[in-house]
């Protein structure tokens, strides 16, 4: 069974937008350069890495489906470029509340560890936020706090 980095986005993969705020468009967001050497060793080192990320601005109106499908894609061209592999990308796109994929649910983790056969007692998630945290205790998994691509904090 394949081990896992499960990785949050915004905040983690690229800059956080202003609390409240969302990243609605390629142009405003911006790639983490840490983060794309940990990708890549992540890739050296074959584990799978998957992205579960909160994306309510879709349900509020503020973005459409084409509008994320539109950031992620070009988000992995721009990774693939330099040399790092995203195998997968998991998102909630719903309000609070009408779902069981809104992290900290365990919905995406256990949507990607069944699709992907992900072993979760050896993987990790990389977050940014307490919702984070609380995704990976919901799911046991190891959990690593970062803030601007530095490790604040290890879990597990």
């Amino acid at each position: 069974m394949p081990r896992c980095v499960f990785l949050d986005r915004d905040g983690v993969i690229n800059v956080k937008p202003p609390a409240g705020d969302y990243i609605r468009s390629w142009e405003a967001f911006h790639l983490i350069p840490t983060m794309v050497d940990w990708i890549r060793l992540f890739n050296a080192l074959d584990l799978l890495v998957i992205v579960v990320t909160n994306q309510r601005g879709v349900a509020r109106g503020l973005m459409s489906q084409s509008d994320l499908d539109r950031i992620h894609e070009v988000m992995l061209e721009r990774l693939a470029v330099a040399g790092a592999r995203i195998d997968d990308i998991f998102c909630c796109i719903h309000a609070e509340g009408t779902c069981d994929c809104r992290k900290p649910r365990p919905g995406m983790v256990l949507e990607a560890a069944s699709k992907w056969n992900i072993d979760l007692k050896t993987s990790i998630l990389i977050g940014d936020s307490p919702v984070d945290r609380r995704l990976a205790q919901a799911c046991n998994l190891k959990f690593v706090a970062v803030d601007e691509g530095r490790i604040t904090e290890v879990v597990g």
